[in-house]
C-alpha cells in the first residue's frame, strides 16, 4: 500500500474561481495565470477547467510549448518577456505575446528577423521596482517599439505593488495615467487583489485582468478577507491519514527539540506528512488541521515525514483517520490554505507551489 498522502485538484473550483474573476471585471478579458506549473497544480491538470479564459499567461517557454501541445490556439503571454534573443524565434513559431520591460529586450526585437510582427506588452514600473520602465522613460520606449516593423501592436502594462493593502493603487494608477493617457492600445493593470478590491476604480480601464492566486482559491489580501469572503473555492486539498497514536501524560514532550510539553493526559496522532512533502517546516503548535473533518491543532515540530496532531477534539479518531492539511475534508468541512500559511509565516502561494514530487496527485 502506498504512503497515505494525496493532493487533490478540484477542477470545478478552478472554473468557479475563474468565473468570479469575470464577475469582478465584467468588461475585461481574463488571463488565466498558469506560471509555476499553474501554481503547483499542474498545467495539464487545470487546462480543461480554465480553457474558457481569453488567454494564458506564464513565464517559461517550455510551459508555453505544453499549452500549445494541449491544442490551445489562443493568446499566450510571457509575463517576463524573452531572456535571450533566440527566444524570439520560438515566439514567432508559437505565436507568443511577450512583455518588454527593458531596453535590452527592445534591442533583441529590433534585430529579430520575422515574417509575422509580434504583439508586445510594454511594462511600466509604477512603484513595484522589479521589472518595467520608470515613468520618465516609458514613452521613449514606446516610441522605439512603435517604430519597429517587428511590432504589430503594443499593449500597455503595469503591476500594482499595494493593491492588497491600505496604500492601494491610487499613486501607481496616477503615475501610469499621467504617461499613457494619450497612447493607443489596450491596457492590462489588474492582478488578483486589484481585480477584487479595486474593480470600481478600474472599471473600463483594464482591458485585460490577470487573476493569479484568486483562481486557485486563495485570498490575495488574507487575513483582511478570506477566500470564502470573496466567494472563492479551494482548488487543492492536501490530505493524509493517521499512521500511529501515542498516549501522553503530563510532562511528556513531542518531537525534535521537545518543543511541546503535555500539561496533562493527551492523545496524539502521527500523520504521514512532513516538510519533504511540501508542508511548511515553520508551522508549529497551534497550526490548524482537520481530523475526520473536525478542527484541531498540530503539536510539536514538523519533521521530514511526520506531523503530530492533538486528538482531544476527536476522541473517536485513530489509525487510518483522515487528516486534512488544507482544503476540503471528505465530510465537507474546509480548512483554508491561507490559515495554514499564516501559521507558517508565509502565504498560500508558497504552499501550493511547494508540493513535493513524491506526493501523488489526483484530479476530480
Amino acid at each position: 500500500m502506498p504512503r497515505p498522502i494525496l493532493a487533490t485538484i478540484h477542477t470545478a473550483a478552478l472554473a468557479h474561481n475563474l468565473g468570479r474573476a469575470r464577475e469582478a471585471a465584467p468588461d475585461a478579458k481574463v488571463w488565466a495565470i498558469v506560471k509555476a506549473n499553474a501554481y503547483g497544480h499542474g498545467i495539464e491538470r487545470v487546462f480543461d477547467a480554465l480553457r474558457s479564459a481569453d488567454g494564458f499567461a506564464l513565464l517559461d517557454l517550455a510551459e508555453a510549448q505544453r499549452l500549445r501541445a494541449l491544442d490551445w490556439r489562443g493568446p499566450i503571454l510571457l509575463l517576463e518577456g524573452c531572456f535571450d534573443a533566440r527566444d524570439l524565434e520560438l515566439c514567432s513559431r508559437l505565436g507568443l505575446w511577450h512583455a518588454i520591460h527593458c531596453n535590452e529586450q527592445i534591442d533583441m526585437l529590433a534585430a529579430h528577423k520575422t515574417q509575422l510582427p509580434h504583439r508586445v506588452f510594454l511594462k511600466m514600473n509604477s512603484g513595484m521596482n522589479r521589472l518595467g520602465f520608470p515613468p520618465e522613460r516609458f514613452r521613449a520606449a514606446w516610441t522605439r517599439l512603435n517604430a519597429l516593423p517587428q511590432v504589430e501592436e503594443i499593449t500597455l502594462m503595469t503591476h500594482f505593488s499595494d493593491a492588497d493593502g491600505p496604500k492601494g493603487i491610487a499613486a501607481a494608477l496616477q503615475a501610469f495615467d499621467a504617461v499613457t493617457h494619450d497612447l493607443p492600445g489596450e491596457r492590462t493593470l489588474s492582478n488578483s487583489a486589484a481585480t477584487l478590491r479595486h474593480g470600481d476604480a478600474l472599471a473600463g480601464r483594464s482591458d485585460w485582468v490577470r487573476p493569479g492566486i484568486l483562481v486557485y482559491g486563495s485570498a490575495p489580501d488574507f487575513p483582511e478577507h478570506t477566500a470564502a469572503g470573496w466567494g472563492l473555492q479551494p482548488t487543492m486539498t492536501l490530505a493524509s491519514k493517521i499512521i500511529g497514536v501515542q498516549e501522553l501524560k503530563a510532562g511528556d514532550t513531542v518531537g525534535y527539540g521537545s518543543s511541546f510539553t503535555a500539561d496533562g493526559p493527551l492523545r496524539i496522532g502521527i500523520v504521514a506528512c512532513g516538510y519533504a512533502d511540501g508542508y511548511p517546516r515553520h508551522c508549529s503548535t497551534g497550526t490548524p488541521m482537520l481530523v475526520d473533518g473536525v478542527r484541531t491543532r498540530m503539536v510539536g515540530r514538523v519533521s521530514m515525514d511526520m506531523i503530530t496532531v492533538d486528538l482531544t477534539p476527536v476522541p473517536g479518531a485513530g489509525m487510518g483517520s483522515e487528516v486534512t492539511l488544507w482544503g476540503r475534508a471528505a465530510k465537507g468541512a474546509e480548512l483554508p490554505i491561507d490559515e495554514v500559511a499564516q501559521a507558517g509565516g508565509t502565504v498560500g502561494y508558497e504552499l501550493m507551489c511547494a508540493i513535493a514530487q513524491r506526493v501523488p496527485v489526483q484530479v476530480e
